[in-house]
């Protein structure tokens, strides 16, 4: 765990002084103009939060013009003199702007809970020797959602790939996608450890003891890129995504998840402020694939396919459909690609990584 306590050690020092963990949008005022027309305000630009003038009034700076002065040195807004000009607080030119600012006291951001589906959950019981004694779904997966640059994200994209962090579950011991989430909470849980415990008053190499801790435990590290896995959550907290982005973030740059569509996650005064993206996500690439390529051979997937972008339907296969697929029809090039072009010496290394990664854990 060395690695990682000095990764979190790093991360304590860059952080420091510079991260509040962001819990949402908590801006006092806001403004939010549907630039292009597509009957929302949640594209780069469109909302922005509203800076204070000298007068003690708000202005948006979307659309904001500079003030002109006519021949006896009265201001005039350019965009028509139905909007007032104003000096900025912070000095400078007296400008206008034709955009209302909102006061987010009085009419607070409604936020979408995210989607945070358990996944498949078991319906009956196991017999002596384990065996479901209940419907089994083959190649399930997990509804889950980011979102993209907007008001809640403090406008990054938290739906950016971050590269194969979560390694492919195909000859691991990570069998289901819950166990999967189970790994990316734990890297953000033990961030977040790292973080609470620098904030109270810990050296960093305390702090990063207590995050290593808590990433390790009850996590096989054979399944993680950890070095990637604690870079990108450090990107993560400063930029102002939440947990299920991060899950999201690891799953879907790692190839396991299928993007089912956009909607509105946040409004206010029923203006959309903040966009989300819908997934299926899966415990391996090869699950996501034959997902979609075995989705549209079967009728029972036809009237309702991928469900919508804010309910996705990731319901495995059961034994009879998957029984039904003709995978002659199917064309998994995508991840035979993947398997050729691992040379022989990486997949040994890879498997005295996964042999001293074991030891490792067992010794401590």
């Amino acid at each position: 765990m060395s690695a990682v306590r000095s990764l979190l050690a790093a991360a304590m020092l860059l952080m420091t002084g510079v991260l509040a963990l962001p819990e949402g949008a908590a801006a006092q005022q806001l403004c939010a103009v549907d630039l292009d027309g597509n009957g929302d305000a949640a594209d780069e630009g469109e909302t922005a939060t509203c800076h204070l003038t000298a007068s003690g009034g708000w202005m948006c700076p979307i659309g904001q013009t500079t003030c002109e002065a006519d021949t006896a040195g009265a201001l005039h807004c350019p965009l028509g003199d139905q909007y007032a000009c104003a000096v900025p607080a912070s000095g400078g030119a007296a400008a206008c702007s034709a955009n209302t600012c909102i006061d987010t006291s009085a009419n607070p951001v409604i936020v979408e809970a995210a989607l945070d589906d358990p996944g498949v959950e078991a319906d009956d019981d196991v017999d002596a020797d384990g065996n479901c004694l209940g419907t089994i779904e083959i190649f399930s997966g997990r509804a889950a959602r980011c979102r993209p640059a907007g008001l809640s994200t403090t406008f990054q994209n938290c739906c950016k790939d971050k590269g194969k962090i979560v390694k492919d579950g195909m000859g691991s011991s990570i069998s289901s996608i819950s166990t999967k989430i189970a790994v990316a909470k734990g890297v953000f849980t033990g961030l977040k450890a790292a973080y609470t415990a620098f904030k109270a008053g810990a050296t960093a190499n305390q702090a990063a003891s207590a995050g290593a801790n808590a990433i390790i435990v009850g996590i096989d590290p054979t399944s993680i890129a950890i070095s990637l896995a604690v870079n990108f959550m450090i990107e993560v907290l400063l930029q102002g995504c939440d947990q299920e982005d991060m899950e999201v973030g690891m799953l879907r740059g790692s190839g396991m998840c299928h993007e089912v569509g956009s909607y509105c996650s946040s409004k206010i005064l029923g203006i959309c402020v903040q966009k989300a993206k819908g997934h299926c996500c899966f415990n391996t690439k090869l699950g996501r694939i034959i997902q979609e390529q075995g989705r549209p051979q079967l009728k029972s997937f036809v009237a309702k396919g991928w469900g919508t972008a804010k309910n996705p339907y990731c319901r495995g296969f059961t034994a009879e459909e998957f029984q039904a697929l003709d995978f002659s029809r199917m064309d998994l090039s995508e991840y035979y690609e993947e398997i050729e072009a691992r040379a022989q010496s990486e997949i040994q290394i890879d498997m005295k990584d996964k042999i001293d990664a074991y030891m490792q854990t067992i010794s401590n």
